[in-house]
């Protein structure tokens, strides 16, 4: 058998795509037109969500959610774990980043050091909770715990597209949800984003400052009489706008969403049986690898397989110091990293999961952090590995993936 190098990630795109870009340039309408509009309410249909926002990406829609709620000059809850990109947006607003750490079974914030934080601070006024790799965070004692302090919930939905607590979508717990539509995510337009909220005051002000303020839009005032007359700017607002190009694209995307969402989560199933059927010096794969958890009640988006490698479970124990916690980290992500480098010279792509935010240099440097504070994090970055997911992912390939990891598995460990 023989299979070239497996990406990461593909994006699942035909000759749908590609008509649907050739009838926008042969349109003439390029930027935020009846294309825009129309990615829009589908995606509000498929969300469940009253309003839907489209933005030139998840980052610009996340900005754009603080300020429409006037979470400026104040502090966000960001969990540790996650992309920069999360706390990055908080530092647009001239806030400040208040690290929550994670719940290593889900990756995603937890709730009781949110609760805690939440206790200590009362100068708060928001928080920002990831739905990471396409898991719902544990979004109603978020919403709980938020209405408990007054303070507001912007989903970072980036991941989870698909994703589902009790047949409700996210985006739809906190005030407002933003997802992504960059490549690696399970539906693309490129790079690209939406808000969405069930909140028709945000709604209106997030279609204004996505817009340099405008009180209409360029196609609203050019299907309308005075079409000549500029519209009034009566807020700051920002170039944030979505094409048309890539709204083409997302409509196209939305109409395989079924179909690329199920085949992501047959892949994983086989990931899953796989880990559990095979065995290494007497002990299944998943003795060796902590496998994603999904809690009773939601439905996993998949945007990424997402496992965490470590034998040694005193790590996950409350009752081993700091010390002892950090030497196995180092220890484990010393092998970890060796695994992924063998996995990619057989011409398996893997990735860690995401970063540890605050160890990164900036906040690292400007907060004064250490590894050691937010420790399940820290964890998670050193020993997290993403492994390859896509809809068109053949049998071979899915086979030369298992067959290599354990191969390597076998060398290392």
């Amino acid at each position: 058998m023989v299979v070239k190098k497996i990406p990461i990630t593909l994006p699942f795109i035909d000759q749908s795509e590609v008509d649907a870009v050739s009838e926008v340039i042969r349109s003439g309408w390029l930027v935020q037109g009846p294309k825009t509009k129309q990615f829009e309410d589908l995606f509000r249909e498929f969300t469940g969500s009253k309003y839907a926002v489209a933005v030139s990406s998840c980052t610009t829609g996340l900005h754009l959610c603080l300020e429409a709620l006037s979470i400026v000059n104040t502090k966000v809850i960001v969990p540790a774990f996650t992309f920069v990109a999360t706390a990055n947006v908080v530092e647009y607003t001239n806030s400040q980043v208040v690290f929550c750490d994670i719940d290593l079974n889900t990756f995603n914030i937890e709730v009781n050091e949110l609760r805690n934080i939440l206790e200590k601070d009362k100068s708060i006024k928001a928080v920002i909770p990831v739905n990471l790799f396409g898991l719902c965070a544990d979004l109603p004692e978020i919403v709980k715990i938020a209405k408990d302090y007054g303070i507001k919930v912007i989903e970072d939905c980036a991941c989870s597209f698909g994703g589902y607590i009790n047949d409700i979508h996210s985006g739809n717990f906190g005030d407002c949800g933003c997802f992504s539509f960059h490549p690696r995510k399970a539906i693309t337009t490129g790079e690209g984003g939406m808000i969405v909220t069930n909140d028709r005051e945000i709604y209106e002000i997030l279609i204004r400052l996505r817009n340099h303020g405008a009180e209409v839009s360029d196609y609203h005032r050019h299907n309308n009489q005075y079409s000549f007359l500029l519209p009034e700017y009566n807020i700051r607002g920002y170039n944030y706008r979505m094409t048309d190009i890539q709204a083409s694209i997302g409509i196209s995307q939305l109409k395989k969403a079924d179909y690329i969402l199920k085949s992501r989560s047959q892949i994983v199933e086989r990931y899953v049986n796989f880990f559990r059927n095979n065995f290494h010096k007497g002990r299944s794969l998943d003795s060796y690898f902590r496998l994603p958890l999904v809690p009773s009640g939601y439905r996993h988006g998949y945007q990424s397989f997402v496992v965490l490698f470590c034998m040694d479970e005193s790590l996950f124990s409350s009752d081993i110091d700091i010390d002892a916690k950090l030497e196995i980290i180092s220890r484990w992500n010393v092998k970890r990293n060796e695994i992924m480098y063998e996995l990619e010279k057989l011409g398996v792509s893997t990735r860690q999961g995401t970063h540890s935010v605050h160890t990164l240099g900036y906040y690292k440097r400007k907060y004064g952090l250490r590894p050691q504070d937010f420790v399940n994090s820290y964890i998670a970055d050193r020993l997290s590995i993403s492994l390859p997911l896509f809809p068109q992912m053949t049998d071979d390939e899915f086979l030369f993936i298992c067959d290599s990891l354990l191969k390597v598995i076998k060398v290392i460990v």
